[in-house]
């Protein structure tokens, strides 16, 4: 069966601490892979991202965003173990942005330069803290043996259309290789539009060399202005089908249902065999992901 997990944010307010614990019920009792909580740049919501990564530990899987942009190897390598010491062993390692109106190579990269150097001082830190582990021997009561510690989920950002910094194509699958080759062991994708630009990623992919999970990354876009920002942000084409019919209906409830037919439309393309997943940004709403899971077929409609 398909896999699908969610993605949360840290709530600013306390009615948006409410309104996300209320969500996060109905999103684990959906049964997720896992749920990743976001993490500011330069630390600007460690406290609230750990905070919500606990909620989540205490109810299923949770995975950590971790970004490096600005940061010390002492710094990234001390939230690291603040992360581990609360029960944490997902993670998702991204450079993270620079401010606005930085130069690329200016001082605001940190020690870290890039995921791929996050991604070994994770697994380097895990190693330490827990090399071996002892587990029973079969057929032998109260004996054990030593084994290999707990290894961590590094998961690692990919960019179906390219990420905004790339030169090319070539560059982007050179550097998700070299995610790989530091130890990432899934890759997760930025929103995308259309099937197909994931699908031929994916292929791509394959023949350069990754081998690793790369689950798609997929978001109900409910309304213009949401879809407006959200193009601002990724620099993604704006996809102008999917305005024209956002735009075309004069109620919130028209354009969710616009928006929750259309990534029905995405999942139901892009997951094509048992061992496929679906990651899914919630902006911390589960009506409409846990929508679009029941139109695909990946959730039972009584479930939730």
């Amino acid at each position: 069966m398909p896999t699908f997990s969610f993605e949360l944010y840290p709530p600013r307010t306390p009615v948006a601490e409410v309104a996300l614990l209320e969500s996060l019920e109905h999103l684990v009792a959906a049964g997720p892979e896992f749920i990743s909580v976001t993490y500011g740049a330069s630390g600007s919501s460690k406290g609230a991202s750990l905070e919500v990564l606990e909620k989540v530990l205490a109810r299923t899987s949770a995975m950590a965003h971790l970004t490096c942009v600005g940061s010390s190897y002492d710094e990234a390598g001390r939230l690291i173990r603040e992360f581990l010491d609360a029960g944490v062993t997902s993670f998702l390692a991204l450079r993270g942005d620079p401010p606005a109106g930085t130069a690329e190579g200016e001082a605001f990269l940190g020690d870290l330069g890039s995921a791929g150097e996050l991604v070994q001082l994770i697994h380097r830190i895990q190693a330490e803290r827990a090399p071996f582990t002892q587990v029973d021997v079969p057929g032998s009561p109260g004996a054990k043996r030593l084994a290999k510690g707990t290894k961590v989920t590094i998961a690692v950002a990919a960019f179906p259309n390219g990420h905004p910094r790339s030169r090319s194509v070539e560059q982007d699958l050179d550097t998700l290789l070299a995610k790989e080759a530091a130890g990432a062991n899934l890759a997760i994708t930025q929103l995308f539009f259309h099937a197909e630009d994931y699908l031929r990623f994916v292929e791509q992919a394959r023949s350069a060399g990754v081998t690793m999970r790369i689950l798609p990354g997929i978001m109900p876009v409910l309304s213009p202005a949401r879809l407006h920002r959200i193009v601002e942000l990724t620099d993604e084409m704006l996809p102008l089908p999917l305005l024209r019919k956002l735009e075309a209906e004069a109620t919130p409830e028209g354009q969710a249902a616009v928006g929750i037919a259309h990534a029905i439309d995405l999942v139901n393309s892009v997951v094509q065999t048992p061992d496929d997943g679906v990651h899914l940004y919630t902006f911390n709403q589960h009506e409409p992901v846990l929508a679009v899971l029941r139109g695909a077929g990946l959730l039972e409609s009584e479930k939730v």
